[in-house]
């Protein structure tokens, strides 16, 4: 570990202005627009601009207008402890630094995780600021990192902590700081990309200055595919196998697992943009004369619309491009055939690969009434969504709880795919529901391996319709509503309390109805 001593250390950042975080300070529980109006103030109003560029939510939302989704920091934290040699630290209030380690934790992070604590006093002052920087000088050891990553939550970008003004390397290391807050990056898949972004961007840069390292693999001897977006093991392996009639191989997955394979990124032939709300990577790579292809190897449809669009970008004869097509169609199309889905589906979730889910469920035969997404629009989401309303499926981006829940309710449907509340909601209503996150998503979705890889989970859940009407029928309307909770006893129902409570509220509504009249 470094130990430089503090004498050695940059010139402390200038305090935090008092005025910009309020007289009461700001918290978690502080709104939306007050924390973004103190942000501003406190200079972060270009970090926010761009922010809500990239990451827009729907014109004249209001403070409860947010898509489903976790903590959004949970995103860039587990983008940079599934890296190689790279430390990560956060700067947040104490509850949701413990929150988001214990869920990177969870998913089998196996990584320790930098904390910067701070107070009222170290807030206002700058002393965090100069905190933070003490920690990374002393962390930035080569033999250990090749990066470190220092994210500012909710209450630090809302003081104004000017990550900006730390070094950019120190001792080789490369030092990364971004801001991550809830009030301004709406879903923990969108913030993923708010840390590959900025290391592509970083990256990007060192190679326009000079030779670089080459991937721990070494350089492919044919030109590449970049997969951008998190996807299932299997799936880099499958698209390779399609790729390689064409004279192509698929490149690294972007978020990427080392610092030297962002490089490699950089230097492809084209992107796929398999998931589609990654902006700001895909503007590190319109900036380095990469073409982005949409949409994903989806199906029979998806697949044949890719293979010839990622030919096109690259270059490929048509010949060739037609003997991949040859190859694969024919096999996905039997997969499909072998495997059917029948039954009506909803399909909601936050990872952003919901377009591709319901695309891959409607070739499988399933009826999908409802597709709902926490991530907006994006040009590299719109062939998906043009052929899901092709065929009469309602898309709804930015989607909300309530709208995943009032899909379930309108169209019944025989599953509902959805996060944690969705499910809950439909096995409520007796309705046969899978989580998306563990039972969807962690499975292969492209190709031959994807055209079958939903069917057994998705049939198997239908089948199990009649076994939540037994569990419906044997406990009635137990825990449910006045008998919601933990009873000692039966619950007593108390009319006459409810009726009481209706006149007070009912005098009050006339009570101020007469005194705005006044």
């Amino acid at each position: 570990m470094d130990t430089t001593p503090s004498s050695a250390l940059p010139a402390a950042a200038p305090a935090v202005k008092a005025e910009a975080i309020g007289v009461d300070g700001l918290g978690c529980h502080s709104g939306r627009e007050q924390m973004q109006a103190a942000a501003e103030a406190a200079g972060k109003s270009e970090v926010l601009e761009q922010y809500r560029k990239d990451y827009p939510l729907p014109e004249g939302a209001g403070p409860h207008d947010q898509p489903q989704s976790m903590c959004p920091a949970f995103g860039s934290l587990r983008v940079g402890l599934r890296m190689r040699r790279t430390m990560t630290i956060l700067s947040g209030s104490a509850c949701c630094v413990y929150g988001l380690t214990f869920t990177s934790h969870f998913y089998g992070a196996r990584r320790s995780v930098g904390y910067v604590p701070f107070n009222s006093e170290t807030l206002v002052t700058g002393k965090l600021f100069e905190d933070i920087r003490e920690a990374v000088y002393r962390s930035a050891d080569p033999a250990l990192y090749d990066a470190i990553v220092i994210t500012n939550l909710c209450v630090p970008t809302a003081s104004g902590v000017p990550l900006q003004l730390l070094p950019k390397e120190i001792n080789g290391v490369r030092i990364i700081g971004i801001d991550v807050p809830g009030f301004g990056v709406p879903t923990h898949a969108e913030a993923k990309d708010v840390l590959a972004g900025a290391m592509l961007k970083y990256a990007r840069h060192e190679a326009e200055h000079g030779p670089v390292a080459q991937p721990r693999g070494g350089v492919s001897e044919k030109p590449t595919i970049t997969l951008l977006g998190e996807m299932f093991p299997a799936d880099p392996v499958g698209i390779g196998m399609m790729l390689e009639p064409m004279g192509l191989a698929a490149g690294p997955v972007v978020p990427t697992r080392e610092w030297r394979e962002l490089y490699a990124a950089l230097d492809c032939a084209a992107v796929a943009a398999i998931h589609p709300f990654y902006t700001a990577s895909v503007r590190e790579f319109e900036a380095a004369g990469r073409a982005i292809v949409p949409s994903a190897p989806v199906g029979h449809d998806g697949t044949e619309a890719w293979l010839q669009a990622i030919g096109a970008a690259a270059s490929v004869a048509q010949k060739d491009i037609d003997a991949a097509k040859n190859r694969w169609l024919p096999a996905i199309r039997g997969a499909l055939a072998r495997l059917p889905i029948k039954g009506r589906i909803t399909v909601s979730g936050y990872e952003g690969s919901e377009l591709l889910v319901a695309r891959l469920l409607v070739e499988s035969g399933a009826q999908v009434h409802y597709v709902g997404s926490a991530c907006p629009a994006t040009p590299w989401s719109a062939p998906d969504r043009e052929w899901l309303e092709a065929r009469g499926v309602h898309v709804q981006y930015r989607a909300s709880l309530e709208q995943d829940i009032a899909a379930v309710r309108e169209f019944r449907p025989d599953l509902a795919i959805g996060t944690t509340p969705v499910v809950q909601a439909a096995k409520q209503a007796t309705i046969p529901s899978l989580y998306f996150t563990n039972l969807i998503s962690a499975r292969p979705l492209m190709g031959v391996a994807g055209a079958g890889s939903l069917a057994q989970v998705i049939n198997a859940a239908i089948a199990n319709k009649a076994r939540f009407d037994a569990m419906r029928e044997f406990f009635g309307d137990v825990g449910e509503g006045d008998q919601a909770g933990v009873w000692e006893d039966r619950p007593v129902p108390r009319p006459e309390f409810r009726a009481e409570t209706r006149r007070q509220v009912i005098k009050v509504q006339k009570r101020l109805q007469a005194e705005r009249m006044i």
